[in-house]
């Protein structure tokens, strides 16, 4: 399994973003797969953002709550990141993770976020 995240970039501060994580090599099992959102701000942990479960169930971190949007489409093998109102602390580098049903972990690259302020 592979990821490809990408979407990031140069943004200010109350603007949009959408980023996008294109999964290969699932073949059919991909519908299985949780799939999440975390990012690491410079000098930070890397934490949680939001995920998408195989079902319709989805979670957010509180400090993206009511202004980020999971979401993925299982044709596509895409999962995506609306991101609204973005503020200077969404600054991160943002990876896509994928979690079988057997508990394996694959990550993508992350993809570079920057809001202005």
């Amino acid at each position: 399994v592979q990821l490809q995240a990408s979407g990031g970039g140069l943004v200010q501060a109350g603007n949009s973003l959408r980023l996008s994580c294109v999964a290969s090599g699932t073949g059919s099992a991909y519908s299985t797969y949780d799939m999440s959102w975390y990012r690491q701000a410079p000098g930070r942990q890397r934490e949680f953002v939001a995920i998408h479960a195989s079902g319709p169930y989805t979670q957010y971190a509180e400090s993206v709550k009511g202004r980020f949007t999971i979401s993925r489409d299982n044709a596509k093998t895409t999962a995506y990141l609306q991101m609204n109102a973005l503020k200077a602390e969404d600054t991160a580098i943002y990876y896509c993770k994928a979690r079988t049903v057997r508990h394996d972990d694959y990550w993508g690259q992350g993809t570079l976020v920057t809001v202005s302020s």
